[in-house]
């Protein structure tokens, strides 16, 4: 066992981001112990420690240790590969007279619009944002690496955006789920559809080439999740592999000719003058820690989304709906 490692993929934060599974590996760093005795020390059934403890393994955080034969019974003894992990820490500029504010999350045009506001001389908040995707924008915020994010995740069995990954990702800690906007996404393509693109099964025309989202953004699991549903394999779609990190790349991408396509924002395809497909409308909503949500730093940002000029603004860049924006979503 190393004495201290660092989490070095975000494929191992998001496993941590369970409070259940943190807790199971906390004991396996102090001890190694069997699934009968992390059940015990838990009060859970060996079952559903079984499910966690296989995630660890998968994730490279435990191990087996040791077997021991008791009778006709062979016991597994797990223990953590390390006895203490270290994780990044954020390290923020100061601004005279300025809170810093990190936002991780979905790229978003809005989002820059309250960076525009916030990051004038007389706020008393400076927004930086740094887009990630919308999964990697909860797990950044569970680990404490910013003090919001920004998401847009369908969940495909319940039909329902964002909450059921917040409850997933914080099930032991208090946030406020706010509505930012409702944003039409679609198809974008060059100026006058010259291949006449309209569905997702033009896709996977040989003539056509796709510029991709990168994984963990909730455009590109949408887009997964329809590929599927329609049996179209991601090998029989030209350039699914080409991935860019926000909506703008993705029209850019188009606009320069380097694809024919690709998902993305209306109003990223206003901006570059691009015809755009609309294929569905999703939520866009801001996840704060509630402790953050009622206090003076994140006030002022909650105070701008709520008023009538910034959803004027937002409104004029089309395909945003802001009737229900500022509207916290219970949990």
């Amino acid at each position: 066992m190393a004495e201290i490692d660092f989490i070095h993929s975000f494929n191992q934060l998001k496993t941590l981001a369970d409070s259940r599974r943190l807790s199971i590996l906390r004991r396996l760093m102090a001890a190694p112990a069997t699934l009968t005795q992390l059940g015990e020390a838990l009060g859970e059934h060996p079952a559903w420690v079984r499910h966690h403890l296989k995630r660890l393994e998968e994730a490279g955080l435990v191990e087996i240790s040791h077997t021991q034969v008791t009778g006709n019974y062979t016991e597994k003894f797990y223990t953590a590969r390390a006895s203490a992990l270290v994780f990044q820490e954020l390290i923020l500029p100061e601004f005279p007279g300025q809170q810093a504010v990190v936002l991780l999350g979905s790229h978003d045009l809005a989002l820059n619009l309250i960076a525009r506001r916030m990051n004038a001389a007389n706020s008393p908040l400076r927004l930086m944002i740094l887009p990630v995707g919308s999964l990697d924008g909860l797990v950044a915020l569970r680990q404490g690496m910013a003090h919001l994010t920004g998401c847009h995740l369908l969940d495909a069995d319940s039909g329902e955006y964002n909450r059921p990954y917040v409850r997933h990702f914080f099930p032991d800690r208090q946030v406020a789920l706010v509505t930012l906007a409702h944003r039409a996404q679609g198809l974008i393509v060059a100026a006058g559809n010259p291949l006449g693109i309209h569905t997702l099964e033009d896709l996977a025309r040989p003539e056509v080439r796709l510029v991709n989202r990168n994984r963990g953004s909730g455009t590109r699991l949408w887009l997964d999740w329809q590929l599927e549903r329609l049996g179209i394999p991601t090998g029989a779609v030209a350039g699914y592999e080409q991935e860019v990190p926000t909506h703008t790349a993705v029209a850019m991408a188009v606009a320069g000719g380097a694809a024919q396509a690709g998902l993305g924002l209306e109003a990223v395809a206003r901006l570059y003058d691009l015809d755009f497909i609309p294929l569905f409308r999703e939520r866009y909503d801001l996840v704060i820690p509630v402790e953050r949500s009622s206090g003076p730093d994140l006030g002022a940002l909650l105070d701008l989304v709520h008023g009538a000029s910034f959803r004027q603004e937002v409104s004029a860049l089309g395909g945003y709906e802001t009737l229900h924006t500022g509207e916290q979503l219970p949990l």
